[in-house]
């Protein structure tokens, strides 16, 4: 502290930056001279010597310090004004502690919120962002490209068609896909975009049908009928045959319980009479030597059969 400083205070009216920097090391040196305070304080016209004293003190230092600025420094001690005193507990206090503490809690809390994005990141990879493009994909087949593929199987299947019958099972099939699908069922629509196929490729092809009889191969069966036992339903176990000699499968509803799939033999319904014609053929050599009962002529769906049948159909026996 030098010479300069103290004449600038001295000339203040003002209480200056200096002569308060001044009183503050007053207070430190009375801080640190304990003998001092405890000689001093506690005897009466303790104030003027203690001025003396610190007087004394700075003098000895080479430093010329204003008596205003040491009775300061003295009231200031006494009066605690230079004194930190700690604040008291209470909400600003313990953000200003939780702040302050951030070195031990920040990198757990980083981590555990890195971790968290993380997570997130690989949930959205993983599983969000795929479930999200199924989404997107299925809606535009279902918008899209379902109904384009119906429109081109039902024009692909017509342009086989030879029958007023055929075309108007075709177009059945397109419509009430078509309607199935406007109404969010795609399956329905897969389901009409095979069947529209298969009616193509069979509509495509000419066929024998022809009563089975191989050795191991059950050429006709009977039913039991539930609601009268008297009654026997008789079949005639047939396949459709292609021009190249092998089985070629066709869609068959069974008449018992309305069940549809795509077979290479079925029970063909026919009177008992025909039934035992065919039984007697086969017994005379183990040959049936009608066998070929009807066909179903290219750019027809339904065939066309020698012998009297009700069309009707079973699936296992």
């Amino acid at each position: 502290m030098s010479e300069t400083l103290v004449t600038t205070a001295e000339g203040a009216d003002a209480q200056s930056f200096d002569d308060v920097m001044l009183a503050m090391d007053v207070v430190d040196t009375l801080r640190h001279r304990e003998r001092v305070l405890d000689k001093e304080l506690s005897a009466e016209e303790r104030e003027e010597k203690l001025v003396e004293r610190l007087r004394v003190i700075y003098k000895n230092q080479g430093i010329d310090v204003p008596d205003r600025i040491l009775r300061d420094g003295v009231k200031a001690l006494e009066e605690k004004r230079f004194v930190y005193e700690p604040p008291k507990g209470g909400l600003n206090v313990s953000l200003a502690k939780f702040y302050i503490g951030r070195d031990r809690w920040l990198k757990p809390v980083a981590l555990v919120f890195g971790l968290a994005a993380v997570g997130t990141g690989v949930y959205h990879v993983g599983v969000t962002a795929p479930e999200a493009a199924r989404e997107r994909a299925a809606e535009v087949r279902l918008t899209q490209t379902l109904p384009a593929e119906l429109s081109t199987a039902r024009d692909t299947a017509l342009a086989q068609a030879n029958t007023d019958e055929a075309r108007a099972a075709i177009e059945t099939v397109y419509q009430e896909a078509a309607f199935a699908v406007q109404s969010g069922d795609g399956a329905a629509g897969e389901r009409a975009v095979e069947r529209l196929g298969d009616m193509a490729s069979l509509l495509s092809r000419e066929l024998t049908i022809r009563v089975v009889s191989r050795p191991g191969d059950m050429s006709g069966v009977f039913r039991l009928n539930d609601d009268n036992p008297d009654v026997r339903n008789h079949y005639l176990i047939v396949e459709a045959i292609d021009s190249a000699g092998a089985p070629f499968a066709v869609t068959v509803t069974s008449e018992e319980d309305q069940e549809t799939r795509k077979v290479t033999k079925w029970g063909l319904r026919v009177p008992e009479a025909v039934f035992n014609r065919v039984a007697a053929d086969k017994q005379d050599d183990a040959i049936i030597q009608e066998a070929e009962v009807g066909e179903k002529p290219q750019g027809a769906l339904a065939p066309q059969y020698t012998i009297e049948t009700s069309g009707g159909a079973i699936l296992d026996w």
